[in-house]
């Protein structure tokens, strides 16, 4: 079992930038895809961005391609969410997602019921 934490959240302005950073506990974080979502008010919780085990591949909801970049430190336990050029738009509680994956296949999921472990959520707003 793998429990997740995110944090960097704030208010911030149109055009700024805000990293986010998720800490799992445990000693099999390199097993987990991750992944990143968010939910604005009345709206459903959508995909931002996934990375695979090693790091090597990644990829983007075409709203974030080209502004957002996710990586990770499998020594650090710790998955981060670089945000730039942030829009209005981008406003939402974001959060963090955890799938085991064992064997060599490279797998990344994309959609919330693919992942079986969510942190609480960061709330970001992105305002004049």
């Amino acid at each position: 079992q793998v429990q997740l934490v995110e944090t960097g959240g704030g208010l911030v302005q149109p055009g700024d930038s805000l990293r986010l950073s998720c800490a799992a506990s445990g000693r099999t974080f390199s097993s987990y895809v991750m992944g990143w979502f968010r939910q604005a008010p009345g709206k459903e919780r959508e995909f931002v961005a996934t990375i695979t085990r090693s790091g090597d591949t990644t990829y983007y909801a075409d709203s974030v391609k080209g502004r957002f970049t996710i990586s990770r430190d499998n020594a650090k336990n710790t998955v981060y969410l670089q945000m730039n050029s942030l829009k209005p738009e981008d406003t939402a509680v974001y959060y963090c997602a955890a799938r085991q994956v064992v064997g060599t296949v490279v797998m990344v999921f994309t959609s919330t019921p693919q992942y079986d472990h969510w942190g609480q959520g960061t709330q970001v707003t992105v305002s004049s």
